[in-house]
């Protein structure tokens, strides 16, 4: 449920070993403040491909890009499309899900409720936004995005308290929308998190549609990559890990059963080779620099030279919400 710190990249360490050694074209397909592609370009990368799909990230790049020269290009754009955005495959495509620093810093972009902004949370900055949500939503949907996308157990309850308090005034700052969720809740205890964690999160990816833009990127990261080409996906919650773990179970041909009265889904032609199996996580001397990295976990395959096909959504575990625009 967390996010990384300022301009520490989580998990590039175990990244560049596993890339070693770090050649070719590489797309770092969350840019944010360009610390994946920083790395990877200082260990040896040719060129870098940075896409963001907010044009704040792609303005602040001006100093990397003056340094880097012509090593690193940026494009404005989601990673759902990132195999558009270079006319030959790729080396290693990497996918940081965690919202970045540069957003949760600014109170103007309504990431965060410990910075009182608008209620906004668009990373495009097009589109509605979290307040048009929390405000013309039925409650029964605002509780179902609170409970599908930050498994907020206490939905239902949070969702009727916005229904009371947006009929007597529009909900539009995070602190107003924190302090309903937090009259909800019991007291955090010395170590938890803030109590209007799942709720905020759970909104900034329907927001987003970031577990949309999640299988639509893993599908283009397939169809982006050479043979031998790595994939590496960072996640911060369970959910996301669950979509990327069996994204790579079934794209490896071992999906095997969804549950255990399926019929097992056989062995299919495998489009990647697992690098390491299960989930890396961060060690001691990381989270010791940088403790917001505690619940990070990555996964990483190389592609093999079977051509791309299409990816069976159902098996991914999805949470079940669609929005509707």
């Amino acid at each position: 449920m967390t996010d990384p710190a300022p301009h520490l990249s989580v998990l590039l360490g175990p990244i560049l070993h596993y890339a070693a050694p770090v050649t070719g074209t590489w797309i770092d397909g969350t840019f944010g403040a360009g610390g994946y592609a920083r790395g990877l370009l200082d260990a040896g990368a040719d060129a870098v491909i940075g896409v963001d799909r907010d044009p704040l990230a792609v303005e602040m790049a001006a100093p990397l890009i003056a340094h880097y020269g012509d090593r690193l290009r940026l494009v404005e754009g989601t990673f759902s499309a990132l195999d558009t955005y270079t006319a030959v495959p790729v080396d290693g495509v990497v996918l940081d899900l965690g919202v970045s620093s540069m957003q949760l810093d600014r109170a103007e972009r309504g990431f965060s409720f410990m910075r009182d902004g608008p209620l906004d949370m668009r990373m495009s900055q097009d589109g509605p936004s979290a307040a048009d949500i929390v405000n013309d939503a039925p409650e029964e949907l605002i509780a179902d995005i609170l409970y599908q996308y930050g498994e907020e157990r206490a939905s239902r309850r949070i969702a009727r308290k916005i229904g009371i308090a947006r009929r007597e005034a529009p909900i539009t700052t995070t602190a107003a929308l924190a302090r309903i969720v937090e009259s909800c809740l019991p007291r955090p205890k010395p170590g938890q998190s803030h109590p209007a964690t799942r709720s905020f999160q759970a909104l900034r990816i329907a927001v987003n549609d970031e577990f949309g833009e999640l299988a639509s990127g893993l599908e283009a990261a397939e169809r982006a990559l050479a043979p031998g080409g790595l994939l590496a996906v960072v996640t911060f919650h369970s959910s996301e890990d669950r979509v990327a773990k069996r994204f790579f179970q079934e794209r490896s041909g071992r999906a095997g059963r969804a549950n255990r009265f399926a019929p097992d889904a056989g062995q299919t032609t495998a489009r990647f080779e697992m690098v390491k199996n299960g989930a890396i996580a961060p060690d001691a001397d990381e989270l010791a620099v940088n403790p917001r990295a505690r619940s990070a976990k990555l996964r990483l395959a190389r592609r093999t030279g079977a051509p791309a096909g299409n990816v069976d959504r159902t098996t991914l575990g999805l949470p079940r919400l669609v929005l509707e625009g």
